[in-house]
């Protein structure tokens, strides 16, 4: 059998010949007993043995051998339109034929085109053996034509039904494969997403925590070094700021290596997020020498929220440490109808809003608007700054 492009058409094709290859063997038996029997004795009943033989012989090799490079399934349709043409010019069994051989004009043709060519050759020839032997005659348009055609019309109608289940069911197959493979793509563009978020956060997380923590380090060790001869004691102090800080990191640094294998958000020392801003401030005051001003209302917060709001005072007390040559820094953190607000100021030299260009400003609106929150810097140069954060929470109980 010819190769078909369509793998499911194949197969149905296929499974439909080899169920109809023990009945058309039985049917060929019969139809060779019967001429052996009962057509009369004579060169008629040799020559349709012989025809019939033929289409018998070329189903068979086909059959058997369906990659043989001589009897291809065309070949086979041409010998079967020429057999029924002999059949019906001798009146013998012709009409059987006709009928056994039926599907194979869908087998072997494939597509609806090529097996109407050869059913209408099939016909053609069956009308036109049969016009020779019986002539223009009652019992040829009677009987002949009228069965014929009849025939060829049942074959037709379930040849085109076939080849309509077969198209509905490629189609099918077709849009299903179409939807796994973009499944597959959604997939593989979630698990790009989700890598590159994680590679985010990843960075959001060192950027807030080990690069502030040596930032400030290096601000220390400075100090440290300049006072060491003319103030041994503040000197001291702030080497034991060095340890402690260094002392965070390195906890820090654990704690981001135990995130890759457990993604999350990095955790926070138990306690209200007033508690934890209050030693993160008490840090900043005791290493930088700035008067801080801390309003801070005790409430309670999810992990989330309290992370963002930690990570937000600890970038704006770096740029503050960094930039701003301040004096005075005030933090005020309030709950509001609609959130929590932490507001976070200083009277430093200030900036142009629209060209800054760091990362931690990014970053603090990112991870606000993860939770729905958002950031509103406010600064001017020579004005100071003011940093806004506010995070909508749901129905949380105060303390």
């Amino acid at each position: 059998m010819t190769a078909l492009a369509d793998p499911l058409a194949d197969a149905f094709w296929a499974t439909s010949l080899r169920r109809w290859n023990t009945v058309c063997w039985a049917l060929f038996g019969a139809m060779a007993v019967g001429l052996v029997t009962t057509a009369p004795a004579g060169g008629s009943k040799y020559k349709a043995l012989a025809l019939l033989g033929c289409v018998v012989l070329c189903y068979a090799v086909l059959d058997r051998f369906p990659g043989n490079p001589v009897v291809r399934p065309h070949v086979y349709l041409s010998v079967l339109v020429l057999a029924l043409g002999g059949l019906a010019y001798l009146g013998s069994s012709y009409a059987a034929l006709f009928m056994v051989t039926l599907p194979h004009y869908w087998m072997f043709g494939r597509s609806p085109r090529t097996s109407m060519g050869f059913l209408g050759f099939a016909t053609g020839a069956t009308l036109a053996g049969s016009l020779v032997r019986q002539g223009w005659s009652a019992e040829f348009f009677g009987e002949t034509l009228v069965s014929t055609l009849i025939v060829v019309a049942v074959g037709v109608l379930i040849g085109l039904w076939a080849h309509s289940v077969v198209a509905q069911s490629n189609e099918r197959a077709r849009l299903i494969e179409e939807l796994e493979q973009t499944q597959a793509r959604l997939s593989e563009a979630h698990q790009r997403q989700g890598a590159a978020d994680e590679r985010e956060r990843i960075a959001r997380d060192i950027h807030d925590t080990l690069a502030q923590g040596f930032a400030s380090i290096i601000v220390l060790a400075e100090a440290a070094r300049a006072g060491m001869s003319e103030d041994p004691a503040r000197s001291a102090q702030q080497l034991r700021s060095i340890e402690f800080t260094a002392r965070e990191n390195l906890t820090e640094a654990r704690e981001l290596v135990g995130s890759a294998s457990q993604p999350g958000p990095g955790r926070v020392a138990a306690g209200s997020v007033a508690q934890t801003l209050r030693r993160t401030l008490d840090r900043f005051a005791e290493d930088t020498g700035l008067a801080v001003d801390a309003d801070l209302a005790d409430l309670e917060c999810d992990q989330q929220t309290r992370i963002a709001l930690l990570r937000c005072t600890q970038e704006s007390l770096a740029n503050v440490r960094k930039h701003a040559r301040a004096s005075t820094v005030g933090v005020v953190l309030v709950r509001r109808p609609y959130g929590v607000e932490l507001e976070i100021t200083d009277d430093g030299t200030g900036f142009v809003t629209a060209e800054s260009t760091g990362f931690g400003l990014d970053g603090m609106r990112k991870r606000l608007a993860e939770l729905g929150g958002r950031l509103t810097v406010t600064s001017s140069v020579g004005d100071g700054t003011r940093i806004l954060a506010t995070i909508p929470t749901t129905d949380e109980v105060e303390a």
